[in-house]
């Protein structure tokens, strides 16, 4: 099976003979994926919609007819027993959303060895939420998937969680420095769009009517970041 470039960058977070759960597995591909190149020996497919689950069923079953799938029906990590596989998935979900399902068992979250997420919007709230609840961001994957650059996330859980004096909407949760570290040949153009995003923001909040000082000096400060990051990204592709 060929995976989409947002797939196939999930699944590359999978190494060998790491055991899986795709919570939200929707059309059931990357288990797919996973068990066609002999990656994962256990995948679990877990979804709230039972038309979701039984449409990934009939698509796993086009590939291997007679084998038994570990299909679960029911919300969020609540099909999972702690520490069960190695590595849980969470694709195509708003950032609040995994969030809310990561908070509703921290300890469980906690319990396996890496989380591999995907936000579809809202990632500043994942990240903060990552990090005021004991994981580290150990690697961030940007990739393109028709006109978008989707973002992909890969955290582990530490000992201790380092509490900062900030809060889920801050612009550094959502356009961390780690995008200078972790960058690829899309950095640029992903910070770029983002850039034109809150600067559109802005003229429209200038344009308000009850618009606040502090509340500009708030966007005027994202978008000072923001080139603070374009202009340190740009530092590597001279």
């Amino acid at each position: 099976m060929k995976l989409t470039p947002r797939l196939q960058t999930i699944a590359d977070e999978i190494n060998l003979g790491e055991t899986m759960a795709d919570i939200g597995t929707d059309h059931g591909f990357l288990p797919v994926y996973l068990w066609e190149n002999k990656i994962s020996p256990n995948v679990i497919m877990a979804d709230i919609s039972a038309g979701s689950l039984a449409k990934a069923e009939e698509n796993c079953r086009a590939f291997f007819p007679d084998r038994e799938f570990d299909l679960r029906l029911g919300n969020g990590l609540e099909v999972l027993q702690p520490g069960e596989v190695d590595a849980v998935v969470m694709a195509g979900m708003g950032g609040i959303l995994m969030s809310e399902i990561l908070a509703a068992d921290s300890d469980k979250s906690r319990s396996f060895s890496k989380l591999v997420l995907q936000p579809r919007k809202d990632i500043g709230v994942l990240r903060y939420w990552l990090f005021d609840n004991g994981f580290r961001i150990v690697n961030e994957k940007l990739v393109r998937e028709g006109k978008f650059i989707c973002e992909v996330i890969t955290a582990v859980p530490k000992e201790i969680a380092i509490t900062r004096q900030m809060d889920e909407t801050d612009v550094e949760y959502e356009f961390p420095y780690s995008l200078i570290d972790f960058r690829n040949d899309l950095t640029l153009e992903y910070l770029t769009r983002k850039k034109k995003l809150e600067e559109e923001i802005l003229t429209s909040m200038r344009q308000g009517k009850y618009t606040t000082p502090q509340a500009l000096r708030r966007q005027e400060y994202r978008i000072y970041h923001l080139n603070y990051l374009i202009k340190e990204v740009k530092k590597y592709e001279d």
